[in-house]
């Protein structure tokens, strides 16, 4: 024991003075040596294969948390350290020098840094205590490692179990006091990352004591099954809480706030956005906020059907979010998972992506106008490790050209006539630590290309007007309706920038190529209504299926937007809830008839009487044919010959405007 130690023992020792006293006390019993050399000895290489493998979720979760850190304390004389639950070093972050001191005492991978083997240090120790620990010079049981000062805390799972140990560790003379509140800071955040990925799939619970902690690193979460039952809990919500992870278990939700969780989630399915103000039993307030995630909720939530009540597969159940909330706040809780509804070509490309997430690789995504691009890449990026930096979008085509350099790199004040005052940042920069999609990036100037081409290698942006280069870092999502190869031919799309946004490339089916079509729409409806239990008439999705939607999921989604806004609750949404353009264009396609609209009732499927046999002039019926639009565009030329070319009377013969019939007729040209 340190002379300085033995002074220390008298009356009115400290708590932390008295935790390395006993921590020493444990390394002489064990039989260690405070001026011999510990054992520096790492795993065998297959071994410690073995243990990535076994962590490999952990690092994951924790690897852009010890970038960050590493940003602010690595590379200022420190190393990070990151450790597996017996305190074998996982991996290292250290861009000085201290790496080589930290070397000569095999603060390296592979190495234990238990206290049993290396006696008190702050990782070993943390782990016997499971606490937050600083150790400092020769607070170190082993004389070799009293010039270090090190700051670790442990990382726990939804159990209560330690999974891993956050440190930092470096010089004495020229550590910082600051560094362990940044230490026990990060190591929330893995333990959060670590819960929102294990629980990803559930109901989860947001609360705190204070509103606008809601969100952060200090946020409570409770993760639910279908049933209700507790699954696990961070453990900043069981310090909230003031219990353990086995106690909640048995206590249940109505010991905390007073309600069932069928009574809870009734109270709080509005309140998905913003947090709610509850009083616990005690009179405690506090604030909550439910998550739905990828959630599918049982007959237990009252407010929404059971799965088994279902006619296409269990999907989840979000919350109807409050007027005003914005868009970006409705597409965080979109998943990978919500956007398969049973087509096989959408299931594969989501299975792709899912290989390449958080390995540096640029994303290309290709399909139509409205086919769900920007709704795939935001999946991406909440699946992704980013998922708690922004998500910034950008319309290449929607911006002027004049405004889109500006948009993108931004600018410093006075760069042009007009700008800001004190400047702008642009989209890269907001972008910084998250995802940037480019939409439509076919339709980007091709004098852009370079500049965009030059800051993606390089990975600076220079705004407009300034002369200082700003590092980013983005994980970069591209997307075009436009064949790229076609514009490289033609000079209009550069060649290198292409292979650089096409890391991997995926393709989403049209909505007419897709065979999912009615669990699409259940879901759709759900989330447009979730307290509604509508469901569409089986002759009215025949005729859906029939039809081409030339705008894919946004044109599909306004007409269920219209016709859930049209229904009733419980009811079944026929052509009397559509909206009078849409009902002419498919009136043309089924039973080759227009939809009659009835004065009484609900217009039935099965009362469409072919209008052609209503004219005065016979016409020869309608051979079978396997394309619906030669279907189409045939029923229109013989409404045409019936009514001697007038457009006016085929239009109302077949109940449709002129301009659909025209626009059938050019498309054919």
């Amino acid at each position: 024991m340190t002379a300085a130690l033995e002074i220390a023992t008298q009356d009115g020792l400290s708590l932390p003075k008295q935790i390395i006293i006993e921590s020493h006390a444990r390394c002489r019993y064990q039989g260690l040596k405070p001026y011999e050399s510990s054992d520096y000895s790492a795993q065998a290489l297959a071994d410690f294969r073995l243990t990535l493998e076994r962590n490999a979720r952990l690092i994951a979760q924790a690897s852009s948390v010890v970038e960050m850190l590493g940003k602010r304390v690595g590379d200022f004389g420190s190393m990070i350290v990151l450790t597996d639950g017996t305190g074998t070093i996982l991996r290292t972050r250290c861009q000085s020098a201290f790496n080589t001191y930290a070397e000569k005492v095999a603060l390296r991978p592979g190495v234990a840094w238990s206290e049993s083997s290396k006696g008190t240090n702050a990782i070993g120790t943390a782990l016997v205590l499971e606490t937050d620990i600083y150790v400092h010079g020769d607070e170190h049981y082993i004389q070799s490692n009293h010039f270090l000062s090190c700051a670790a805390s442990p990382i726990v799972d939804h159990s209560g179990n330690v999974i891993g140990v956050l440190d930092v560790s470096g010089d004495q003379r020229s550590f910082h006091p600051h560094t362990m509140m940044l230490v026990e800071m990060c190591a929330r955040t893995i333990e959060n990352n670590w819960f929102r990925d294990k629980f990803r799939q559930a109901l989860q619970l947001h609360f705190h004591t204070q509103a606008e902690l809601i969100g952060t690193a200090e946020e409570g979460t409770i993760a639910f099954d279908e049933d209700g039952r507790i699954m696990g809990t961070n453990r900043a919500g069981l310090h909230i809480l003031g219990t353990s992870a086995s106690a909640l278990r048995v206590q249940g939700l109505r010991a905390l706030f007073g309600l069932g969780f069928g009574e809870l989630m009734d109270t709080l399915r509005l309140a998905s956005f913003t947090p709610l103000k509850m009083h616990q039993p005690n009179g405690r307030e506090i604030y909550v906020r439910v998550s739905w995630s990828g959630a599918t909720i049982s007959a237990n939530f009252r407010s929404v059907p059971s799965a088994a009540a279902q006619p296409s597969p269990a999907l989840p159940a979000p919350a109807l979010a409050r007027p005003g909330t914005p868009p970006a706040a409705k597409k965080a809780q979109l998943q990978l998972d919500d956007l398969d509804c049973g087509d096989v070509r959408v299931r594969a490309v989501t299975q792709k992506l899912r290989h390449v997430i958080d390995k540096d690789i640029s994303i290309l995504i290709l399909g139509e106008t409205g086919t769900g691009k920007e709704l795939l890449a935001n999946a991406v990026h909440q699946f992704s490790q980013r998922r708690e930096r922004p998500f910034v979008a950008i319309n290449c085509a929607s911006i002027p050209e004049q405004l889109i350099e500006s948009e993108l790199f931004g600018y410093e004040e006075g760069a042009f006539t007009g700008a800001k005052r004190k400047g702008a940042a642009g989209k890269l920069l907001q972008a910084n630590g998250g995802t940037l999609f480019l939409d439509e990036i076919g339709d980007m100037p091709l004098s852009l290309q370079a500049r965009l081409l030059r800051v993606l290698q390089e990975r600076k942006v220079v705004p407009l007007g300034g002369h200082q280069a700003m590092d980013i870092d983005v994980n970069l999502i591209c997307a075009t309706h436009r064949n790229l190869r076609e514009l490289i031919d033609q000079r209009a799309f550069r060649e290198d920038l292409y292979y650089r946004i096409n890391g991997i490339s995926v393709k989403l089916p049209s909505l007419r190529e897709r065979t999912d079509l009615a669990a699409l729409c259940q879901k759709i409806l759900r989330v447009l209504a979730p307290t509604q239990a509508l469901r569409i008439q089986p002759k009215l999705m025949e005729a859906f299926l029939r039809y081409s939607w030339p705008g894919n999921l946004r044109q599909l989604n306004n007409v269920l937007k219209t016709a859930a806004i049209m229904a009733s609750d419980g009811a079944e949404i026929t052509t009397a809830h559509l909206a009078d353009d849409f009902h002419e264009e498919l009136a043309a396609l089924v039973a080759l008839a227009p939809l009659p609209r009835e004065t009484a009732g609900t217009p039935s499927f099965s009362s469409l009487t072919d209008p052609l046999q209503a004219s005065s002039t016979p016409t020869a019926p309608a051979s079978p044919m396997d394309n619906l639009e030669q279907v189409e565009i045939a029923t229109i030329r013989r409404a045409l010959d019936a009514c001697g070319g007038n457009v006016s009377s085929a239009s109302k013969l077949l109940n449709i405007s002129r301009n659909t019939i025209y626009r059938k007729l050019k498309k054919q040209e």
